[in-house]
C-alpha cells in the first residue's frame, strides 16, 4: 500500500464528518420552528456512512474509504402543542414541532468535531512523518 493512501482514507473521513456537522447544524437551526401541518413540519436529518472498499491492490492489501451514501430523515412522529394563538396552528389550534432532540444533536456535533480532528491529526502525522524520511538522507 502506497504511504500517499492515507492522505485519500483520512481526507474522506473529514468530508464525511463535514457532512455530518451540516446537517447537525440544520437540525440544530430548525428546531424552534413549527408548521400547522404536520406533515410539512422539519424533520430531523442524519448523514448514512458507508466504507468504500478498494482492493486494486490485492486481497492483502485492500484499503477503505468513508463515503456518503444518503442523508435520511428521521421518520418519528413531530411533536403537537395547542398554541390556538400561534397564526401557524390549524384548524384544531395544534401546531407542530420537529423531532429534533437538541441534546442529542449537541452529542453528535462533539462528536464529529472530535472524529474531524482525529483526522486532520492523521493527516498532520504522516506529512511530519514523511518530512522527517525525506530529511534521512539529507546527513
Amino acid at each position: 500500500m502506497s504511504s500517499f493512501k492515507i492522505f485519500d482514507i483520512a481526507g474522506s473521513g473529514m468530508s464525511a464528518e463535514s457532512v455530518r456537522l451540516n446537517t447537525v447544524a440544520s437540525n440544530l437551526a430548525n428546531a424552534d420552528s413549527v408548521s400547522g401541518d404536520p406533515n410539512s413540519v422539519y424533520r430531523a436529518k442524519h448523514p448514512v456512512f458507508q466504507a468504500v472498499l478498494d482492493s486494486g491492490l490485492g486481497a492483502d492489501a485492500a484499503t477503505a474509504t468513508v463515503a456518503v451514501s444518503g442523508i435520511t430523515e428521521n421518520p418519528a412522529a413531530p411533536a403537537s402543542r395547542y398554541d390556538p394563538g400561534n397564526p401557524l396552528a390549524d384548524s384544531q389550534g395544534y401546531v407542530y414541532a420537529p423531532n429534533v432532540n437538541v441534546v442529542e444533536e449537541m452529542t453528535d456535533m462533539i462528536s464529529a468535531s472530535r472524529s474531524y480532528q482525529n483526522n486532520v491529526e492523521v493527516l498532520n502525522t504522516a506529512r511530519d512523518m514523511m518530512l522527517d524520511t525525506l530529511k534521512l538522507g539529507q546527513s
